[in-house]
Formats: C-alpha cells, structure tokens, sequence
C-alpha cells in the first residue's frame, strides 16, 4: 500500500508512543480514533488519526486517495498532513491541529457580525478551493462543519478539514458518484448527471447563504423532498431576514447556486466579484438575526455528533498556550473535525470512507430524474 502514494515515505514506528505523548481522545469513528498529542521533540500538538490496518482490508483504496489528496495540499486555509506512521497493527496520520472552534461557534459568540465579515470568510474558501481546483482536486464536501478557526485570535482564519470524499479528476474522465452532505449537494448530482468542479461552487454558495442568514436555502425533514428541492434550485431571499442584506451579496449567491453548473460562477469568477473583490459587502451589524437563526436550526446536537472542537479549546486554554504558532519549536494550533457521517457513526476528522462502512454518504434515495 505505501508504494502506491506519491509524496514523503511512510516511516515505521514500532510504538508511535516513542515518539508522541499521546494526552486526550478528541473523537472516535467506527474504525478509528484521534488522538491529540505532543511531539516528545518538539513539543509541538498535533492530531493523530490512529487507524487499525484490520480495518482497512478491502478498502486501501479509499486510504491511498485521501493520503495521495492530502500530500498534494499545501495552502494556508487547509488543514495539513504532516507524517504518516505505520506499525504491525495501525495507521497513524499526523494532522496539524487547529484550535480555534468550529465556525457557528464564533459566530454565535460574536457581539458583532456583519456581510463583510461573511465576505472575508468567503473569500478565504474561495481562494483555497481554487487551489484545489486548480491541482485537479475536487473536495465534494464542503459546508459549515467542515470550516474550522485556526487559533482563538481574533483576526484568526479559517481552514478547510475533511478531505475523505475529495477526488482527484483524471483527464477526460468524469465524476459520477453520488455523494455529499444533504442540503449542500449539487443538483447535478442528485441527477445523477456527470459533475465537476462547479459542485464545490454551488455549495460555496450554499454556505454564503448560511452565513448572511443563519438558516439553510433547502430545508425538509423528507430526504426526498429536500432533494426535489435542490434539484430545481428553488431557494428565496426570506423577508425579514435578507430586508438587510445587500443586492450584491444576493447577486453573488445567484451566480453560484445556479442550476446550470456551465453558467455557474466558477471560484476565480467568485473571487473576481464586488461582493468579494470590491466594497459592496455592509457593515451593518446583523449578528442578533443570523446568530439567533444559527441556534435555531444548527443545534449543537446536529452539528457536533463525533467531536467537539470546543475540546482543543478548553484543552489549549486549560494549559495556556498560545493561539498563533508557526511549528519552530512552540506547540502548534492546528488540527481538524471529525464529522457526523450520515449513517450516524462518527467519521475520522480527515478521512470518511476508510473509517466507516463504505457508501454514499447520501442519506435518503435518490430521486427520480427530473
């Protein structure tokens, strides 16, 4: 299996204990565990994804996906692999450890929030997701739980985690598997039509649409109607909610949760518009209406099933570390989430389909064609 990935060698270790201390569980999937952890060295915190080989038989290819993903990636929006470790009986994949909380959390916890804190947020996943994009990589996953602080600062910024359903596009070849998180997913998919890049577009706007309302543009408690929902992309600019929200934040959204994934915007088009590029993001303060939406229709029941990022938090302030380290020396303040899969069933924090029984991650039938 290692041969078969591109990048630094996977090292052996006959006990990853040599090396690391391991100090708290940060969550548990079905076949694995994340550890956080001290280099005995360096002293620098890390998250290891421990991962029984046994639990990988059938399935190397998924593994070997995400690792030939990860070692691709170098931004600084993305949450990074940093080593692989392998012994007799495990896996050990060493990931930056982000510290910051989950993004709803900081919202929530915001006295003020306002359109152009939602556009520099935007931006931020624009710009990483077009560097995916640009390396050939689709993520196929993004959305809110997926976007993590990287420290406690303030001016802090956020990073994408979670690449088990990323894929690498092959030069005139398509992707067709039906995957994704409901709600976020792409009409294209649930058509079941052959998709692209433009599927992380869509949910970027998906996401945008969150941001400025705190509330999902698609919403049924029926799977089937949701996704009856999405693929004719029926959405709408809510009074009162969007009373305050400019034309061109609006505008933005249209031209990423468009239907026709040819007239989408793609990430460099997003990037280029006044929404992000120009000065057309408010300043109005509507952090009561968004964070009050947010409470209501993200308990936390819903979106921290696995792993509470609010752990590394309490664990960073508990030990009073410092919240922006570059690795030379000094604990670090990266890491990453593991995410509710939709079968329930906790997922590692970088990787689903090797942790968990394989499948779409779609939680309901799809549709009939439309």
């Amino acid at each position: 299996m290692p041969g078969a990935v591109e990048g630094p060698s996977w090292k052996q270790a006959e006990d990853i204990r040599d090396i690391y201390d391991f100090r708290d569980v940060l969550g548990t999937g079905a076949f694995s565990e994340v550890i956080l952890a001290e280099d005995k060295r360096t002293q620098k915190l890390v998250a290891i994804k421990c991962i029984a080989k046994k639990a990988l038989e059938g399935k190397e290819g998924s593994m070997e996906n995400e690792i030939a993903v990860l070692h691709k990636i170098k931004h600084p929006n993305i949450v990074a692999l940093d080593d692989i470790y392998e012994s007799g009986g495990h896996l050990y994949l060493v990931m930056q450890l982000v510290s910051g909380g989950e993004l709803f959390d900081r919202i929530v916890e915001k006295g003020f929030y306002t359109e152009r804190d939602a556009s520099r947020l935007i931006f931020q996943v624009l710009d990483a997701v077009k560097y995916l994009h640009d390396l050939g990589i689709v993520h196929r996953d993004l959305k809110p739980e997926n976007l993590l602080y990287y420290s406690l600062d303030e001016d802090s910024k956020i990073m994408i985690s979670d690449f088990g359903l990323s894929k690498m596009e092959d030069p005139g070849s398509v992707l067709s598997t039906a995957c994704g998180t409901p709600g976020y997913v792409a009409p294209e998919v649930l058509a079941q039509k052959p998709y692209s890049k433009a599927v992380d577009c869509w949910s970027i706007g998906v996401i945008a649409y969150i941001l400025l309302c705190g509330y999902p543009p698609f919403y049924d408690e029926n799977d089937a109607k949701l996704f009856e929902q999405i693929l004719k992309a029926e959405y709408e600019f809510d009074s009162p909610y969007w009373d305050d929200i400019s034309e061109s934040a609006k505008d933005f959204i249209r031209h990423l949760m468009e239907k026709d994934p040819e007239k989408r915007f793609t990430c460099e088009q997003a990037l280029q518009h006044p929404w992000i590029a120009g000065d057309t993001a408010l300043d109005k303060n509507i952090h009561q209406s968004v964070s009050e939406q947010i409470k209501k229709n993200f308990a936390k029941s819903k979106w921290k099933q696995a792993f509470n990022a609010t752990a590394v938090v309490r664990h960073m302030r508990k030990l009073q570390l410092g919240t922006s380290q570059d690795g030379q020396g000094q604990t670090a303040s990266h890491g990453e989430l593991l995410t509710p899969t939709a079968g329930g069933s906790a997922a590692g924090c970088c990787c689903r389909d090797c942790c968990v029984e394989p499948g779409p991650e779609l939680s309901a039938p799809l549709p009939p064609q439309l």
